[in-house]
């Protein structure tokens, strides 16, 4: 019989009136069983989302070439994607959890595969890539094959390298491609939308309050999978050249390290499409509650209000009017929480900082320490990823291990956050110098210091070349000085073909250099310095180190969320928190965040058509200070507010442990007060000569109160015991004339 109580306490109200208790046991177990497959379902949705939202960040500076866009513009279509989930998102948390969660969250999986889909086609609606260089120029010359002409015979040569930029525009099919990527991107999110909300309630929902935190756990740990594996699929298209099986490779003449290389992306977006589609297929077969599909004596129509929609379209639509009326009321209740409300400022800090480094990451380590796009994200998926997703389940664990309370979890939360915030600061000492590139973080004689400004490109070893400062295709020299491009270096001759192309003869390399060594150079920009692999080891073990720690404290900041608020708006406030940090953190960081990035662009491309491209050098030195500076000054902020909450928390638990005390105090004054009327009432019956004006209705009481309750009256039997009969009568009719008195 306990066992069958305990079942039935574990069930929800309307659960409990429908299912007998004789079925309750077997039930339950298959409740369990059908939950379970829908963890494992969202699993591997959850696994299908971020595996293409993190190729998509993966592949940001592939984009960015491709479409020749700045790192603000990048930014702008990176947030398209909370820019979707911002139309929606409010609605279908509040909405959702009346209607099929399961199905709602197929047909989100479906929209993201057609977005990731519409993004990949639209390489196939532009023309082949082409980038800017001089080098296919000069090879189809067979008449002068040099690199540095003078200004009296370079129009031929020069009209061939650089044409006319009308007829260049008509030439260019994909000028504006770029917005189907956006649009794309935003149906990514919109279709993203029921997916966090509906499918975190329903778990809460229907499993036991213990195992909640670690069900989350397991979801949010095998949810990083998805971004491991889809940092190596862009670590792999990012080899792979993006005009692949149409163009002939040998005619290439950039590698994966050149500024200009871009990989295949639409190939990644293709497969992330195919598995998001797969994604949604089981929801589609899952019912609106674990114990639907296995209650088979309970029929659907019993329990309408949380099974099934009422027969009709009036009925219909009159629950619809009646869920959508009470949507304001339970907003304001949301807002006015103020642990929640402190907890949407710190997260959404929190999250604008994550962004910036999530999405600007790999290509911070490209710029900084000199690594490919392809090396960059294998190891950010390989090291850094796998990191977090093994904090997010420790930290579950912790929590279930030691049934961390509210207060508990947020200040474990705070220690473990504060902890890897400070290991970061160590990531400013992780630098590397500027690449010497001559006329731009170096003088010709070799002096190095950024140079603002085209003309220092230009000196008196080239002044006899008709050089354009907007080309970009350098080469290195074997004194490590990388100039722009063979013009700039002023060299007179060159042998070989495509890659393996070398420019003799420099002029600009023999003045800066003692008479005998070489003045040939080779394309392609110089690599940095051996020392600065040494910063580049120590910044990743800074990053994933403190990737770890911080990561213990998602999944308690993440139950500080759901039980600081009342249990029927868990499914809103989870909609609310997710469509807040989106908007003000989500669409705004990579935009801003690029914006601060082109600050520190030392040389733009030019486009066909007019107008600046995207950066092919940047300043190292102040992209590290205003990246990190960023990340750091944000995510700093947030712990005041983070702070702020552990306070209001601990009042509020001081408060619960205060209440039980006051009403136990009401409850014995009480009790005390019961048992001196009981023994007045008593006394009067006991006394002869009283009148009965009242008497023998306070004896009627006396008599009734002491029969329904026998403690209360455990004091005045043994006060009967103790005191013989007449002193005891004494004693009562002195009481009885006093309070007459009275």
């Amino acid at each position: 019989m306990d066992g069958m109580c305990e079942d039935r306490t574990k069930m929800t109200s309307q659960q409990a009136l429908c299912v007998s208790d004789a079925d309750v046991s077997g039930k339950r177990r298959r409740g369990i069983s059908t939950l379970k497959m829908f963890i494992v379902a969202l699993s591997f949705a959850y696994f299908c989302k971020t595996l293409t939202g993190t190729f998509m960040k993966s592949s940001i500076t592939q984009l960015e070439r491709r479409f020749d866009l700045s790192s603000s513009h990048i930014g702008l279509i990176d947030g398209s994607f909370e820019m979707g989930n911002l139309l929606f998102l409010a609605v279908v948390s509040h909405f959702g959890t009346k209607m099929h969660r399961p199905r709602l969250i197929a047909g989100g999986s479906v929209l993201m595969a057609a977005g990731a889909l519409l993004t990949g086609l639209t390489h196939f609606f532009m023309g082949p890539y082409k980038y800017e260089t001089v080098i296919t120029a000069f090879q189809n010359d067979s008449t002068s094959p040099v690199a540095c002409l003078s200004p009296e015979n370079d129009a031929s040569h020069w009209n061939q390298a650089r044409p006319n930029a009308t007829q260049a525009c008509e030439k260019e099919p994909g000028s504006n491609m770029w917005i189907y990527v956006l649009l794309g991107n935003a149906l990514r999110g919109v279709g993203e939308t029921p997916v966090t909300p509906l499918g975190i309630s329903y778990i809460d929902d229907f499993a036991r309050a213990e195992n909640s935190p670690f069900y989350i756990a397991c979801l949010q740990t095998i949810a990083l999978l998805g971004p491991v594996f889809g940092y190596l699929l862009g670590s792999y298209c990012a080899t792979i050249y993006v005009d692949i099986g149409y163009i002939d490779m040998e005619t290439v003449t950039i590698s994966p390290n050149d500024a200009r290389w871009v990989g295949a992306w639409w190939m990644g977006m293709l497969v992330s499409a195919g598995l998001l589609f797969l994604s949604s297929l089981p929801f589609w077969f899952f019912p609106r509650s674990p114990e639907v599909e296995e209650a088979e004596a309970t029929p659907v129509e019993e329990i309408p209000d949380a099974r099934a929609d009422p027969p009709g379209n009036d009925k219909t639509v009159k629950k619809i009017a009646e869920i959508a009326q009470g949507f304001l009321p339970s907003l304001r209740q949301l807002l006015c929480n103020p642990v929640y409300f402190l907890l949407i400022c710190g997260s959404t800090l929190k999250f604008n900082s994550l962004v910036g480094m999530f999405t600007f990451n790999a290509k911070y380590i490209e710029q900084q320490f000199g690594q490919s796009a392809s090396r960059a994200n294998f190891l950010i998926g390989v090291l850094t990823l796998p990191a977090v997703a093994m904090g997010i389940f420790l930290g579950g664990v912790v929590m279930k291990r030691y049934k961390l309370s509210v207060v508990s979890g947020a200040q474990f939360s705070f220690a473990v956050s504060l902890g890897a915030y400070l290991l970061m600061l160590l990531k400013f000492g992780t630098k590397c110098h500027n690449i010497p590139v001559a006329g731009l973080t170096a003088s010709y004689n070799g002096t190095l210091g950024a140079l603002h400004g085209g003309q220092a490109l230009f000196s008196e070893c080239n002044r006899n070349c008709s050089c354009s400062a907007e080309d970009w295709d350098p080469v290195c020299s074997d004194s490590g000085i990388t100039y722009i491009s063979p013009c700039m270096a002023s060299c007179l001759s060159y042998s070989g073909f495509g890659k393996k192309t070398v420019f003799h003869n420099c002029t600009c390399v023999s003045a800066s250099f003692p008479a005998g060594s070489s003045t040939s150079v080779k394309l392609g920009q110089c690599p940095q310095a051996k020392s600065c692999s040494r910063s580049f080891s120590f910044y990743m073990a800074v990053s994933v180190l403190s990737a770890f720690i911080s990561s213990l404290g998602i999944t308690p900041a993440y139950m500080v969320t759901i039980r600081c608020i009342s249990p029927h708006l868990k499914s809103l406030a989870l909609g609310m928190q997710t469509m807040i940090i989106r908007v003000l953190g989500g669409i705004p960081a990579p935009i801003y965040f690029g914006a601060f990035i082109d600050l520190t662009c030392l040389k733009w491309s030019v486009k066909k058509c007019g107008g600046r491209g995207a950066c092919r050098l940047y300043d190292a030195n102040m992209y590290r200070v205003i990246f990190l500076g960023l990340v750091s000054g944000i995510s700093g902020i947030s712990f005041f507010f983070a702070f702020a909450v552990i306070i209001l928390l601990r009042k509020q638990s001081q408060n619960e442990e205060d209440e039980p005390k006051a009403l136990k105090q009401m409850e014995l004054h009480a009790q005390s007060r019961f048992t001196d009327e009981a023994l007045n009432a008593r006394a009067a019956q006991e006394v002869v000569g009283i009148p009965k004006n009242g008497v023998a209705t306070a004896r009627d009481a006396a008599e009734a109160a002491l029969q329904t309750d026998e403690d209360h009256c455990e004091a005045g039997k043994n006060a009967e015991v103790e005191h013989p009969e007449k002193k005891m009568t004494i004693v009562k009719i002195t009481h009885l004339k006093s309070a007459h008195s009275h």
